[in-house]
C-alpha cells in the first residue's frame, strides 16, 4: 500500500527551515551517542557495574519511545513545529542537568534528554525527506552526516573536556546550543498538518504484507548494532590493557568519524549503484568490520574495524527512512512513529543486553556478538528484493 505524498511544500523560507532542520541534527548526534564516550566516566563517578551502566541506555532509549509515540500524534494531528520545538527543548534541558548531581538524577536527565530525541529524530527526518526535492535518499544522508559530525564532535570535545576537567561547561553548551536553535525555529514555516482524511492508517491491511515487517526488522535491528558499537567499543578497548586504556575515550569517534565521512560520501556512489546493492554490500562488510574489532589481535586491529564498521553502516539507515518515505507517502507520518519507536526499543534492548551479558560471562566481547548477530541477520533479510 502507498499513499500519495502531500504536495511539495513551498514556501519562502523553505530554505532556511530546511537548513536549521539539518543543523538540528548536529546536537542530535552528539546526545544519541553522548553515553559512549561518557560511559566510562559515569561509571567512575557513580561507582556503576556493566548491568547498571548498560540501564543508562536503557532508560535513554525506553524515554525515547515515549517521545516517538507522542510525535506521531503530534505530526497527524498539529504538523511538524511543536513536535520540533518540543523535542528541542527537551534535549537541552537534558544535557544540562546530566552531570549535575547523583546517579538517580543523571538517569532522569538521560530519559529528558531521551524524550526529545524520539521527538526529534523522527520529526526531521520525515521533514527533510517531505520537503527536499531531488533524491530523499541523499537528502535524509546529508541529514545524518549532521549527525555524524555531531557524534564524532562528541567523543572529541568529551575526552578534552574530561583531560580538563570541563564536562559540565561542555554539557552547558549542548544545552544553549539547543535553546538557540529553538529560537531559530520558531517564527520559520513549517508543512501543513496531513489532512483529515490521510490521518488513518489501514493497519490491518498492512500487517498482511511482509514488506511492513521487513522495515520493522531493520528499524530494530540496524540502529540497535550501531548503538551498541558506538556505545561499548571505548568500554571494550579501556579492558584490553594500560596502554590501549588511556585510547577508550578517543574509540567511538574512530567509529562516528566513518560513519560521518561515509554519509557524506553516499550522495556520490548512490548515483551509480542501486540502493539493494549498498544495502547488501554495507551490511556484509560492517559483519566483516565487527569480526575484525573483536577479534583483532592489536589496537591497530581494533581501530581499523571500527572503521570499516562505521564506513560500511553510513547509508544504510538514510536508505531504510527515504524508503520508508517513498514507499507509504504521507501516511510514513503515522507509520513512522511505530517504525522509529522500534528504532528506539532496538538501541535499548541490545545495548542493555551486552552490559548483560558482558556481566553474566564476565566478557564484553561475548555481549558484543549480539550486534555482530544483528548485522549479520539482516544481511541475510536484504539478500532478496523488496
Amino acid at each position: 500500500m502507498a499513499s500519495a505524498p502531500i504536495g511539495q511544500f513551498q514556501s519562502p523560507s523553505n530554505k532556511r527551515l530546511i537548513v536549521v532542520a539539518q543543523i538540528a541534527f548536529l546536537p542530535t548526534g552528539i546526545l544519541t551517542t553522548l553515553l559512549g564516550p561518557m560511559l566510562p566516566l559515569l561509571i567512575a563517578r557513580w561507582t556503576l557495574n556493566d548491568t547498571q551502566a548498560g540501564n543508562l541506555f536503557l532508560v535513554q532509549f525506553l524515554a525515547s519511545v515515549a517521545g516517538v509515540q507522542l510525535s506521531g500524534v503530534l505530526l497527524s494531528r498539529l504538523g511538524f513545529r511543536p513536535a520540533f520545538l518540543l523535542g528541542l527543548l527537551s534535549m537541552a534541558l537534558g544535557s544540562a542537568t546530566l552531570y549535575a548531581g547523583s546517579a538517580w538524577l543523571g538517569m532522569t536527565a538521560v530519559g529528558l534528554y531521551g524524550f526529545g530525541l524520539g521527538l526529534i529524530i523522527p520529526t526531521d527526518s520525515l521533514l527533510i525527506s517531505e520537503i527536499s526535492s531531488g533524491s530523499r535518499t541523499s537528502a535524509v544522508s546529508l541529514l545524518n552526516f549532521f549527525w555524524g559530525f555531531g557524534a564524532v564532535l562528541c567523543s572529541l570535545t568529551v575526552a578534552w573536556a574530561a583531560t580538563h576537567k570541563l564536562v559540565p561547561f561542555f554539557l552547558g553548551s549542548v544545552s544553549g546550543m539547543l535553546v538557540l536553535l529553538a529560537f531559530a525555529t520558531y517564527g520559520l514555516s513549517f508543512p501543513p498538518a496531513a489532512p483529515p482524511s490521510n490521518r488513518s492508517v489501514p493497519w490491518r491491511d498492512l500487517v498482511k504484507s511482509p514488506t511492513i515487517w521487513l522495515f520493522a526488522s531493520v528499524f530494530f535491528l540496524y540502529p540497535g548494532a550501531e548503538t551498541a558499537v558506538g556505545g561499548w567499543i571505548g568500554s571494550y578497548v579501556s579492558r584490553l590493557g594500560a596502554r590501549e586504556a588511556a585510547m577508550a575515550p578517543m574509540m567511538p569517534a574512530f567509529f562516528w568519524a566513518a560513519l560521518t565521512v561515509g554519509r557524506a560520501l553516499g550522495t556520490l556512489f548512490l548515483s551509480y549503484l542501486s540502493e539493494q546493492r549498498v544495502l547488501r554490500a554495507g551490511f556484509a562488510m560492517g559483519s566483516a568490520g565487527i569480526v575484525l574489532m573483536l577479534w583483532a589481535p592489536s589496537l591497530t586491529g581494533v581501530i581499523v574495524g571500527a572503521l570499516i564498521t562505521g564506513l560500511s553502516f553510513a547509508t544504510l539507515y538514510p536508505i531504510t527512512v527515504a524508503r520508508l518515505s517513498q514507499h507509504y507517502g504521507v501516511a510514513a507520518r503515522s507509520i513512522g512513529a511505530f517504525m522509529f519507536s522500534l528504532a528506539s526499543i532496538g538501541p535499548a534492548v541490545i545495548s542493555w543486553a551486552v552490559g548483560v551479558t558482558s556481566q553474566a560471562t564476565g566478557s564484553l566481547r561475548a555481549g558484543l556478538l549480539l550486534p555482530l548477530g544483528a548485522t549479520v541477520f539482516l544481511l541475510l533479510v536484504h539478500l532478496r528484493e523488496w
